[in-house]
């Protein structure tokens, strides 16, 4: 299977990257084709709302997102990597998804959509907003489905998921179990 990972924290030292790779790990030793996009350093516009990628399938902003949206069309199945901010997704990972439009009426691969998510609150009910995020933009995808989530709470400084063994085991045995 194709993976596709996209990890969307902008912070040197990211929680959310060290355990992003912990879940590539457990995905390639599942026997899965990883590859992982990070939006450090990426150019990606918002979205104008114009529409013209309805009817051409291509934006008309010539930036990142046009190649990570081709990337995200050809895979099986896709795992968003995001910290939480005021209980959401990050502003980067909701714009990205806002980019995606000109995949809605292509025809995409992905069947499958998973997030992770890092939070320095480790409360259950912390993630539960990014979560319904990312399930609206899955609505629009009437081929694809959410298939699950991981949530990895009680993180705070840049750097420390490194030192969390149960949860870069759990970040492992996510990917190990993706479809």
């Amino acid at each position: 299977m194709n993976i596709l990972v996209i990890s969307t924290s902008l912070r040197a030292k990211s929680n959310s990257d060290i355990l992003t790779e912990k879940l590539i790990a457990g995905a390639k030793d599942a026997g899965h084709q990883v590859e992982r996009v990070s939006l450090k350093g990426k150019n990606i516009k918002f979205c104008i709302g114009c529409l013209a990628c309805q009817k051409t399938q291509k934006c008309v902003l010539n930036d990142d997102a046009n190649l990570i949206a081709e990337k995200v069309k050809n895979a099986d199945t896709l795992v968003f990597v995001t910290p939480i901010y005021y209980y959401e997704m990050c502003g980067q990972m909701k714009t990205l998804l806002d980019r995606m439009n000109p995949l809605y009426p292509s025809d995409y691969k992905f069947r499958k959509v998973y997030m992770m998510s890092v939070a320095a609150e480790d409360e259950h009910h912390v993630p539960e907003k990014a979560v319904s995020g990312l399930k609206g933009w899955i609505d629009c995808f009437e081929k694809a489905e959410f298939a699950g989530s991981l949530f990895c709470g009680g993180i705070t400084e840049p750097g420390e998921a490194a030192a969390k063994a149960e949860k870069l085991e759990a970040a492992y045995q996510f990917g190990k179990l993706l479809q």
